[in-house]
C-alpha cells in the first residue's frame, strides 16, 4: 500500500449507485445542542436496451454541536509549581503563563515573591466551542459496455467537500474556523481486474489560528515579559516589603551575616512565609494586579481583559494577520497534493495437480504522489517564496499461491519506493494462511514497511510558546541539552563547563520488520475467536528531541538569549514494539450476540536514547458489549418486533501523551459506557434511535490538554428507501 501503511490502511468502500439506488435521510438532535442531518440520493439512467449505464449519487452531512471545553486547570506535567505557589503556575489551558528566566528573583533583596508566571489567558476565552461542519459529495459512474452490467468497466467522476468550525489538537491546540478541504477524482476501473485513478485534494485554513500563540501575543501587546516582572518587582519591593517586615519574626539577611548563620536563611523565610501563608498570598495579588495594570512608561498598558472591547479588537487584529509574514497567529495554508494510482490483476496460472487443482494470482502496480505545500512561513519553512514541493513514487507486485483445494494460501510482495529526499527503501512481505478444517484459520506473517518523515518532520517551523517545533532535513548542530541548561542556570556563578552540546542528524525514512501470528476459529457453531500476537522491529524509529539554542555574554558569562526546539529526529537505539490482542462474539437465539474484545500494546524502550516516541498508546484497553436485532418483546399487550439494541463498555488504561512540551503528560485510565435502542418501522423504511455516548457522564480526558469528555445523549430518525 505504499509508505506509511504500516499505521493502519482503511479500506472505504461507498455505496454503489448502480445497486443502490433511491433516497436516505437522516436527522440527529441531542444534548450540547447536537444537530445533524444527512441524505444521499441515488439513481441510474437506462439505454434503449433496458440496461443501466450511467447512476449517479449525492450526499449531503451537516452537523453542529456545542464542543466540551478544555478548562483543566492542573499544573502541566514536570513544571516546578502548582496551585499553592503565590506566584502562580502554568496550567494545562491557561496559555501566557509559561515559566519564563526573568522571572526568578533574589530570595536576599525580594524576600517572599519566588518564582513568578504571568497572568495568561484561558483556552474558553480564545476559541469558539461552537461546532459546525458540512460536507457534500456528488459522483457519477459510467458503464462503458453497459451489456456486461457488474463486468463492465466503469469511468468514475467524483468530487467532495468539507468544511467547519471545531477546535482540533495535534501538537499543538488550535481553534479550525471556516476551514475547507476539496478532493477531485477521475477513476477507470473494472472490478476485481484493475483501476487507474487519480485525484487532487486541495485545502484552505480559512480564519483558523493558534490560541497559544495568540495568548502570547495579546500579554505582549499590553506589556513585554520584562516590563511586567520588572512592574511586579517593584511593588514587592514598596508595598509589600515593609508590610512583610512589619510582621514579627520576619527573617532579615542582614542579621544572618552578621550572626555568620546565613545557611539558615533560606529554612527560617520557608518556614515565615508558611506561616503567613494569608498575608503573602494576598500581597501577591497585589503585586500581580499593579503588574497587569498600566506603566509609567511608554507602551506599557493595561493588562487586555477578556469579555471587553479593547480586548476583542486587539484579539480580532491578532488572530487576523497571518502568522510570521504579517505577525499574527492565522495560519495560512492552501496546500495541495495531486496522487495517481494504477493496479492490474492477471489472470490466475492455473496448475493442475492430482490432488487438486492450484492457482497464483499476480497483482501489480504503481504510484505516485506531489505535495504542493503552501504555508506562506505560517507553518512550515516555505518563506520568501522557497520551493519546498516534493513527490515519491513506487511500484509494487504480488503473488498468491493457493493450492491444497485452497486450504493453504502463501503470498509474497515486494514493493520499491523513492522520496524526492530520502534513499530508495525496498520493502518485501511474505503471509501464510491454513485452514486446517472449516472456519478455522491459522496466519503467519513477515512484513517490512517504511515511514517516510511527513512535511511537518521535515519543513516545519512553528512556534508553541515552550518550544519552537522544526523539521529536520538538513540536521541541527550545537544544541545543549535540557537537564544541562537547568543545572547550569541554578549555579550562582556561569559555570559554562557544566553544558553538554549535541547535534541531531539529518531525519531519514523509518523502517520496521513486523512478524505476527493469529487463529480464527468459530467453536461451537455459536462462538466466533480471533486472537493474534505481533512484534515490530523499527530501525531509525521517528520521533523528537528536546534542546536549548543558547548564547551567552563574553563579559559575564550569563545567558543572553536562549531558545527551547523540539527537533524532528530518528532514534539512534533499535526500538521495539509487540502487542497482543483477542476478540470474541457469542451469538445465540437468533437475535442476540456478546461481544469483547483485549488489546495489549507496548513500546518496548529501555535505553538513554533521547527519542521522544509519542507512542501515545495505552497498553491495555478492553470492551465488552452485547447487543440484539429484531427482537420481539410484547409491552402492555402490544408486540413490537423489530427492536434492536446495542450496550458496550469500554475501558482504557492510563498513559502517556507526548505532543509539544505544553501538551505532555499523563492521561489517566478512563471507562465508558455507551447504549442505544432502536425500533424499525418497515412498512415506512424508517429507523427511530435513541442513545447516549459515555451513558454514566464519565468525564475523562482522552488527550493531555484537551477538554473531558462527556455523555452526549440523541434521537435519531432515519429514512431509508430503497429503489432497485
Amino acid at each position: 500500500y505504499g509508505p506509511n501503511a504500516f499505521n493502519g490502511v482503511i479500506y472505504m468502500q461507498t455505496k454503489d449507485p448502480f445497486f443502490q439506488k433511491g433516497l436516505a435521510a437522516k436527522i440527529k438532535v441531542g444534548e450540547r445542542n447536537l444537530l445533524g442531518t444527512d441524505f444521499r440520493y441515488a439513481q441510474a439512467l437506462t439505454n434503449a436496451a433496458g440496461q443501466d449505464w450511467l447512476a449517479f449519487k449525492l450526499n449531503f452531512s451537516y452537523l453542529q454541536a456545542d464542543d466540551w471545553e478544555a478548562d483543566n486547570y492542573e499544573a502541566v506535567d514536570g513544571t516546578p509549581d502548582g496551585p499553592t505557589n503565590p506566584g502562580g503556575y502554568d496550567a494545562v489551558n491557561r496559555y501566557g503563563d509559561e515559566f519564563f528566566g526573568g522571572a526568578n528573583f533574589d530570595s536576599r533583596r525580594f524576600p517572599g515573591v519566588g518564582q513568578l508566571y504571568r497572568t495568561g489567558y484561558n483556552e474558553v476565552d480564545l476559541v469558539d466551542y461552537d461546532t459546525e461542519n458540512i460536507k457534500l459529495s456528488g459522483a457519477v459512474h459510467i458503464r462503458t459496455q453497459p451489456l456486461k452490467e457488474f463486468e463492465s468497466p466503469e469511468l468514475i467522476l467524483a468530487s467532495s467537500y468539507g468544511g467547519g468550525t471545531t477546535v482540533y489538537q495535534g501538537d499543538n491546540r488550535f481553534s479550525l474556523r471556516n476551514i475547507q478541504l476539496f478532493q477531485h477524482r477521475i477513476e477507470y476501473r473494472k472490478k476485481d481486474k484493475f483501476f487507474v485513478r487519480a485525484y487532487a485534494t486541495h485545502e484552505d485554513a480559512g480564519d483558523s489560528y493558534d490560541p497559544f500563540f495568540t495568548a502570547l501575543q495579546l500579554q505582549d501587546a499590553s506589556k513585554a515579559n520584562d516590563r511586567w516582572v520588572s512592574d511586579y518587582g517593584n511593588s514587592w519591593i514598596f508595598n509589600a516589603l515593609p508590610e512583610l517586615r512589619r510582621v514579627e519574626g520576619f527573617p532579615v539577611w542582614a542579621e544572618y551575616i552578621q550572626a555568620d548563620i546565613a545557611d539558615q536563611y533560606s529554612g527560617d523565610l520557608e518556614t515565615f512565609l508558611e506561616q503567613n501563608s494569608d498575608l503573602v498570598n494576598r500581597l501577591h495579588q497585589e503585586s500581580r494586579a499593579t503588574a497587569d495594570a498600566a506603566g509609567l512608561l511608554p507602551g506599557d498598558g493595561a493588562r487586555l481583559v477578556p469579555g471587553t472591547p479593547e480586548f476583542q479588537e486587539a484579539f480580532d487584529d491578532i488572530t487576523g494577520r497571518i502568522a510570521f509574514s504579517e505577525g499574527g497567529t492565522r495560519f495560512f495554508d492552501k496546500s495541495a497534493l495531486v496522487h495517481g494510482q494504477g493496479e492490474y490483476v492477471f489472470d490466475p496460472i492455473m496448475i493442475d495437480r492430482e490432488e487438486s487443482l492450484n492457482s497464483i494470482e499476480i497483482k501489480s502496480g504503481i504510484s505516485g504522489r506531489i505535495f504542493m505545500p503552501n504555508s506562506k512561513g505560517s507553518i512550515l519553512v516555505d518563506t520568501f517564496g522557497r520551493d519546498i514541493d516534493t513527490w515519491e513514487f513506487g511500484v509494487y507486485t504480488g503473488a498468491t499461491y493457493s493450492f491444497n483445494a485452497d486450504r493453504m494460501k502463501v503470498s509474497a510482495t515486494a514493493r520499491y519506493d523513492q522520496h524526492q529526499n530520502f534513499s530508495a527503501n525496498f520493502s518485501p512481505a511474505m503471509s501464510f494462511v491454513y485452514t486446517p478444517a472449516q472456519n478455522n484459520y491459522f496466519r503467519a506473517s513477515f512484513s517490512a514497511a517504511i515511514r517516510n518523515p511527513t512535511l511537518a518532520d521535515q519543513y516545519l517551523n512553528y512556534n508553541v510558546g515552550p518550544a519552537i517545533l522544526r523539521g529536520n532535513l538538513e540536521g541541527v548542530e550545537n544544541l545543549i541539552t535540557i537537564e544541562s541548561f537547568v543545572d547550569f542556570l541554578n549555579q550562582p556563578l556561569p559555570e559554562p563547563e557544566r553544558l553538554i552540546y549535541f547535534d541531531v542528524a539529518p531525519i531519514t525514512t523509518e523502517k520496521v520488520r513486523t512478524i505476527e501470528l493469529g487463529y480464527r476459529t468459530t467453536l461451537f457453531d455459536a462462538l466466533f475467536v480471533d486472537a493474534g500476537y505481533y512484534f515490530s522491529r523499527y530501525e531509525d524509529f521517528i520521533g523528537f528531541q528536546l534542546g536549548v539554542d543558547a548564547s551567552f555574554s563574553g563579559i559575564t558569562g550569563q545567558t543572553s538569549r536562549a531558545q527551547v526546539f523540539r527537533v524532528s529526529a530518528n532514534a539512534s537505539d533499535v526500538v521495539t514494539t509487540q502487542g497482543a490482542s483477542i476478540g470474541l462474539s457469542y451469538f445465540f437465539k437468533n437475535s442476540y450476540q456478546i461481544k469483547g474484545n483485549y488489546s495489549w500494546n507496548k513500546l518496548n524502550s529501555e535505553s538513554d536514547d533521547p527519542i521522544i516516541p509519542a507512542f501515545n498508546t495505552p497498553e491495555h484497553k478492553f470492551n465488552l458489549g452485547i447487543s440484539g436485532r429484531d427482537v420481539s418483546v410484547n409491552v402492555a399487550g402490544i408486540k413490537l418486533d423489530h427492536l434492536g439494541f446495542n450496550i458496550n463498555y469500554k475501558w482504557i488504561q492510563g498513559f502517556q501523551f507526548e505532543g509539544s512540551p505544553q501538551f505532555t503528560g499523563f492521561v489517566p485510565t478512563y471507562d465508558l459506557l455507551d447504549a442505544q435502542v432502536n425500533y424499525n418501522f418497515k412498512k415506512i423504511n424508517t429507523t427511530l434511535k435513541i442513545g447516549a455516548t459515555n451513558l454514566l457522564n464519565n468525564e475523562a480526558f482522552q488527550t493531555y490538554g484537551g477538554p473531558r469528555i462527556g455523555r452526549l445523549a440523541y434521537i435519531s430518525v432515519t429514512y431509508d428507501w430503497l429503489n432497485n
